[in-house]
């Protein structure tokens, strides 16, 4: 059992890290998300126009156009189901997992590489329901509300999938692309850090044991998976925000709103969308076909939209 003040620290650590992460976060969705075709569009005669979509180059123009856009409100999109999101993942952790702390934070247990496997994958599909409703959330042009649950759904969600919710782990290519990122980070770097990093992974870091050749070795590691990993993220950030229907019109993945959103508030001096997204009639059907319509349509160069974030992240959990 945890003490009043380890939970009071916990749920401040908690809010503070969401404070800083959601905004962050919400910008990289939306610069993964955007699209931006590098050739002509055909229009309902088949005539040739050129895209007239918002292009943005870097992350961090897309972050001063979220605040140009939607302000600090806007910033914020998608917070409700992160925070519902993290304080699920870190009951279960706490309660079932025997979690236990370090430094203020709180790691799962180690129960080795297979082991660590299952628990990440668990985690993967408690989780993903919120994820995908918190990429939509993000990415909606609409203004939700925090607290009227029912009307963001009508929005976020199908009618096929407000009737079937469990239709959201058969996203095409979604789950695919979530387990190869898991498997990647578990079953190969995981053990590779433990193997050229022991001391670290022991908890207890100590320069003086570390070898800067091992030390390169793994760094260098970790720049060659980014080149896997990140268009993965691109890819699960762009089959996330695609929405299931039943319909065979919409070949069963179509973004289509029918209506709901038609009352929903938008944001005050919003004259242009954010973002761009691909024609809700020719959706993407898999993980293959994803990445392969992104480098025919947008070029290779989309699948590593803000790769040095991944970068960072996997340099990061080195030292963690």
């Amino acid at each position: 059992m945890f003490s009043f003040l380890e939970t009071l620290f916990l749920l401040c650590s908690l809010a503070l890290s969401l404070a800083l992460v959601v905004p962050l976060t919400g910008v990289l969705v939306r610069f993964r998300a955007n699209y931006n075709p590098k050739g002509l569009q055909l229009d309902a005669e088949g005539g040739a126009q050129p895209y007239t979509g918002p292009i943005i180059r870097s992350y961090f123009s897309m972050f001063m156009r979220v605040y140009r856009i939607e302000g600090v409100p806007g910033l914020y999109k998608g917070f409700m189901p992160t925070t519902l999101s993290t304080l699920i993942v870190t009951i279960l952790i706490l309660l079932f997992l025997d979690a236990e702390p370090r430094h203020g934070a709180y790691r799962a247990p180690d129960v080795g590489i297979l082991g660590t496997l299952v628990y990440s994958l668990g985690m993967m599909l408690i989780s993903l329901p919120t994820v995908i409703l918190t990429y939509r959330a993000i990415t909606t042009p609409h203004k939700l509300s925090y607290f009227n649950i029912t009307q963001s759904l009508r929005v976020l969600l199908t009618p096929t999938e407000r009737r079937r919710p469990w239709i959201l782990y058969l996203t095409p290519g979604l789950l695919a692309a979530e387990v190869s990122h898991i498997s990647l980070v578990v079953l190969g770097l995981a053990p590779l850090r433990r193997l050229l990093l022991p001391s670290v992974t022991k908890y207890r870091l100590s320069i003086s044991d570390i070898s800067m050749f091992k030390l390169t070795i793994y760094f260098t590691i970790v720049g060659v998976s980014t080149m896997i990993l990140t268009p993965l993220e691109v890819i699960a950030a762009r089959l996330a925000i695609q929405r299931n229907h039943a319909s065979a019109e919409y070949n069963s993945v179509s973004q289509e709103v029918e209506g709901d959103a038609e009352d929903m508030p938008e944001y005050s001096g919003a004259e242009e969308d954010v973002i761009g997204l691909r024609s809700e009639a020719d959706p993407y059907v898999g993980l293959v076909d994803c990445g392969k319509r992104i480098i025919h349509e947008e070029g290779w160069t989309t699948l590593y939209r803000a790769w040095w974030l991944t970068l960072l992240g996997g340099l990061a959990s080195a030292l963690s």
